[in-house]
């Protein structure tokens, strides 16, 4: 387990999407990589056909049943989302990564109410979280305590007894919290409703009983030992019962005044208990634990209580087990850093094997180097290494792919021959036929991959065990007990029709919905394009996920209400520490909350950098044609439409894909695809014109300008 300075929760590795059709392979995706940090937006942007929603679709696994998968990883959590199963999907989508469609209506049952939209998912995917929860609580703590007994096997009995201690006490805490949570959110909401039904009754407005009825189930909700107890407790149930039954008989009369002097009652003590502060659960759950051992039950507020038994759950228990953890965390440290080290070196010697070499060469050594590098893998880590823990499923895949070229080559190519002779006969008779090129395999390209991926994990582990020697240990500690506490609320945490409702509330008021009370019982069609668009986000969000992909949310929208959904999106990305991937077709969308963009044209990604690079000094002339089509209050010019259209990627174009379309090609863009030309560390684009020897071509002037511009409102927005 290591803090990173910047975590990476995704990752893109050369990435190949196909799609049959009757007129032929549709290469979609060519190739393409990226990163995706935690905490920042990441901007693909390009035309219809770019392959900006097939890349969002394919890390979701939703792509559709003519896809070909050609070749790559998406590495997620450990895993590569392109060889897990349905199962595993289902457990990732919604839960770690959710998606927002473009049209709202796409992601909408019409005829169903809003409410039950928005608890449906929780409900469905509610035990099975649980379940999750429970099986993650119970394996972490058993391989925290073989590897406790490991490094100190004379401990073993003191070891067990501490980790059980440990198990009884988290789930017993998450019992508490659970009960200190919903009781408390539900004295909020019955706060709410009385205060509203308060009013209508005193208006003569009353006419809802339902409305009423709800109200009073979140105050009897709120009845426990952690927020409303004791003789509170006793009278607010005996005012349920009476202010129910009178609203009945005043219904009759039209006068609610005695109902009004309960409910204002029933509030004063409901008011009373939401102001005081009660963290009752911690402490009750040490005292559910070590009550019988000897000490004395202390008297005196809760504030006196939770120090008491913090301070017995100290001595008795907690500062040694956190110590023992930290003593074993250190040792294991040491054992798995020295691993990783000779793995590097094993590393080293077999990029240089391979690459003196060939594949059916390296074969024989390559299970040796794949168990070498899976034993290197912290079982203790809590944030998976994804390059260590998919290397050896990579490699058996290149090494199956090279075995099926070796195959499949020769006959396909003898194919192609046989349609080219076919092509030309039929040329000579006046008559067009294309032929596509053929699926070969490179195998050159799967052994620089090869080499590429041992590379890759090679300065990864140096780069990890660099950032680990001035780690702070107690992160350690902290993460696993974390990690064991929020797993154990989790299993603890039953999702109820009524914690559905009370989350979904939550979130209409969270997305921006007024009166969500009132709303979460409408129809789709109650509410406007961006209202649905804010439902849809609602939805999305309902699982905490750790990524949002958002594939052009706001196109379907007015444009006076795009503004609105994408400083929505930027202002839960900062609240929940979201990672988002936003794909569209306008630069201007995401010229103020994209962290990093990537244009992507023909299925390939021809720039890439971070916002400022990629607006401030763009280097593709297809990032140039983007800047100069993009809408912009200050420009009076007429925009300049990009030329032509994008090819036919049945036919993908031998050298650079924008060629046709470009005004500045030169003979070499026809004939060789350019590769990835570096400009900063971070910033970098696929275009011949970088190439030392190429004539020096300045960005159009539109471009220009438009740049001085913008440049010109920054300054003044900074001198502000």
């Amino acid at each position: 387990m290591m803090e990173m300075k910047v975590e990476k929760k995704l990752q893109v590795r050369n990435l190949r999407v196909s799609f049959r059709t009757n007129g032929g392979k549709v290469q979609a995706v060519r190739n393409i990589s990226f990163d995706l940090h935690k905490g920042e937006t990441l901007a693909i942007v390009g035309e219809s056909g770019s392959g900006k929603s097939v890349t969002s679709k394919a890390i979701l696994g939703i792509l559709a049943g003519n896809s070909i998968v050609e070749g790559g990883e998406i590495l997620y959590d450990g895993m590569d989302l392109l060889k897990i199963s349905e199962e595993d999907f289902y457990r990732l989508r919604g839960d770690k990564v959710a998606m927002i469609f473009q049209d709202p209506l796409s992601s909408l049952n019409p005829i169903m109410r809003i409410g039950k939209q928005l608890t449906e998912a929780m409900l469905l995917k509610g035990k099975a979280r649980q379940r999750t929860a429970r099986e993650n609580f119970k394996e972490k703590l058993a391989l925290l305590e073989k590897r406790m007994i490991q490094y100190a096997p004379e401990n073993t009995a003191k070891i067990k007894q501490q980790c059980e201690t440990f198990r009884k006490f988290a789930e017993r805490y998450a019992q508490n919290e659970l009960a200190y949570n919903t009781a408390t959110e539900s004295l909020q909401d019955a706060v709410s409703g009385l205060n509203q039904q308060r009013f209508l009754m005193e208006k003569a407005a009353f006419k809802e009983m339902g409305d009423l009825v709800e109200a009073l189930d979140f105050a009897k909700a709120s009845v426990s030992p952690f927020v409303v107890e004791g003789e509170d407790a006793t009278r607010l149930q005996a005012l349920c019962t009476t202010i129910l039954a009178g609203a009945k008989e005043a219904r009759k009369s039209g006068d609610y005044s005695a109902c009004v002097a309960e409910i204002d009652e029933l509030l004063a003590i409901l008011n009373k208990a939401g102001e005081a502060t009660k963290p009752a659960f911690f402490s009750r759950a040490y005292f559910d634990l070590y009550a019988d051992k000897g000490e004395n039950r202390p008297s005196g507020d809760m504030e006196a209580q939770n120090a008491f038994y913090n301070d017995y759950m100290a001595r008795a228990y907690m500062d040694e087990f956190e110590e023992d953890i930290t003593r074993m965390i250190v040792q294991s440290d040491a054992e798995y850093k020295q691993r990783r080290e000779n793995v590097v070196a094993e590393l080293a010697k077999a990029y240089d094997a391979l690459n003196a070499g060939t594949v059916p060469e390296f074969k024989p050594q390559l299970d040796a180097l794949c168990k070498l590098v899976e034993d290197s893998v912290d079982p203790m880590d809590i944030i998976k290494d994804s390059a260590a823990c998919t290397f050896t499923g990579t490699m058996k895949s290149f090494v199956a792919q090279y075995e099926t070229g070796v195959k499949t080559n020769a006959r396909k190519q003898a194919k192609y021959e046989r349609e080219v002779r076919q092509a030309e006969a039929r040329a000579a008779k006046g008559k067009d036929y294309k032929v596509a090129m053929p699926t070969t395999i490179d195998l050159d390209l799967v052994k620089e991959n090869m080499l590429a991926a041992i590379r890759r994990l090679h300065d990864h582990y140096i780069a990890r065990n660099e950032a680990e020697a001035t780690e702070v240990k107690r992160y350690k500690t902290d993460t696993i007990t974390d990690y064991l506490m929020d797993n154990a609320y989790s299993m603890v945490s039953k999702v109820t029709k009524t914690a559905a409702r009370m989350k979904a509330l939550k979130l209409m008021d969270e997305v921006g919905i007024p009166e969500p009370r009132k709303r979460y019982k409408q129809y789709p069609f109650e509410f406007s394009g961006g209202m649905r668009q804010r439902i849809v986000i609602a939805i999305a969000l309902a699982a905490n996920p750790d990524i949002l992909i958002c594939d052009e949310p706001t196109t379907a929208l007015d444009v006076t209400i795009q503004a609105q959904i994408l400083e929505l999106i930027q202002d839960l990305k900062r609240r929940r520490n979201l990672s988002v991937i936003f794909i569209t077709h306008d630069l201007g969308v995401v010229a103020n909350m994209a962290d990093r963009i990537a244009v992507m044209y023909a299925g390939k990604i021809v720039e890439y950098g971070t916002s400022e690079e990629v607006f401030y000094e763009p280097a593709h002339p297809y990032t140039w044609a983007l800047l100069s089509s993009m809408p912009d209050l200050d420009s009076k010019e007429k925009l300049d439409a990009i030329p032509g259209t994008p090819p036919d990627m049945r036919y993908p174009p031998v050298g650079d894909a924008f060629a046709e379309r470009n005004a500045y090609a030169m003979k070499i863009d026809f004939e060789r695809q350019p590769p990835q030309f570096p400009i900063t560390e971070t910033h970098w684009a696929a275009t011949w014109l970088l190439h030392p020897d190429a004539p020096k071509v300045e960005p159009p002037e539109a471009v220009t300008n438009r740049i001085a511009k913008m440049k010109e409102r920054m300054e003044a927005a900074e001198n502000e």
